[in-house]
């Protein structure tokens, strides 16, 4: 019952309060008209609304593409025991300390610099007025940003693997690769379902570092739909931005529960085949 209270207080009242004003054309608190779904048609009729979303999709998928391979290989890399282990794990959090309003004023000038040197050597690396190199910018900077979160949470699974397992892999003659396959892997899939879920939304939901970095420029190539939504805001467009969350938060919700259906479907089917193979092997028996 606690639990239910606190979800309700946090969740359930804003969201109820947020479907209000987007059903309605509000003036001031006390003064709105009733409108049905004229705001929702309003937004899924812009080209902008849809150029954002797939703006904001596609970022999603780039980060996740980077992200979590790299995560996974610097949580490997990173010794179980030892002095180091310590170092390790305060550097990789690190960047998770750092203010997100701080992070894209860290890379402003690391940027700057690194514009400088490269021109040096030839290279016009235009991070203001090329959309393209914004982009590498942006995903540079979310990659050295969140990437530690993926090494702790694979890190903090990986030392919970008794070692049992990988003597048996030892003695087997199994491979490094058959081994991460195998063993590593799988007993990570949980907490890479919580990392793949979380950064999914925090990168769909992106605002701050790239608004931040280059106010959706260059010509509006890295404007995110989060950044839209922002604009209506600040300008006092409380309907508009009302439908406007409704349509984002049934887009993140569609997506992690596809992606949390699809990952239930094939652990159901690894289940099915050790059940099988169990009882092939007591058949054989």
């Amino acid at each position: 019952m606690p639990a239910v209270l606190l979800l309700g207080f946090v969740a359930v009242i804003p969201l109820i309060m947020v479907v209000n004003f987007s059903i309605h054309d509000i003036f001031t608190l006390k003064s709105k008209v009733w409108v049905g779904l004229e705001w929702y048609k309003e937004v899924l009729r812009s080209s902008r609304f849809w150029e954002t979303t797939g703006r904001s999709l596609f970022f999603s998928a780039i980060i996740l593409i980077i992200e979590i391979p790299i995560g996974i290989a610097i949580a490997l890399s990173i010794p179980k025991k030892g002095a180091l282990v310590a170092v390790c794990l305060v550097s990789m959090s690190l960047p998770l300390l750092v203010p997100w309003n701080m992070i894209a004023m860290i890379w402003h000038v690391f940027l700057e610099k690194s514009r400088i040197i490269l021109s040096v050597a030839g290279i016009n690396f235009d991070w203001k007025l090329n959309g393209f190199h914004t982009w590498i910018a942006i995903v540079l900077m979310d990659t050295w940003h969140w990437t530690s979160l993926i090494v702790l949470l694979c890190y903090s699974r990986l030392t919970t693997i008794p070692t049992a397992f990988y003597q048996a892999a030892a003695i087997d003659g199994a491979s490094l690769w058959n081994v991460f396959y195998f063993i590593e892997l799988p007993k990570m899939r949980s907490v890479l379902l919580m990392a793949i879920l979380l950064r999914f939304i925090d990168s769909f939901m992106v605002y701050t570092e790239p608004f931040t970095l280059n106010a959706g420029g260059p010509r509006s190539s890295t404007t995110f739909l989060a950044m839209e939504l922002g604009r209506d805001v600040v300008s006092y467009n409380f309907s508009p931005a009302a439908a406007r969350s409704i349509i984002y938060f049934i887009i993140v919700l569609t997506v992690t529960w596809t992606f949390k259906t699809a990952l239930a479907m094939h652990e159901s089917g690894d289940n099915n085949k050790l059940k099988i193979a169990s009882q092939n092997g007591k058949t054989k028996d």
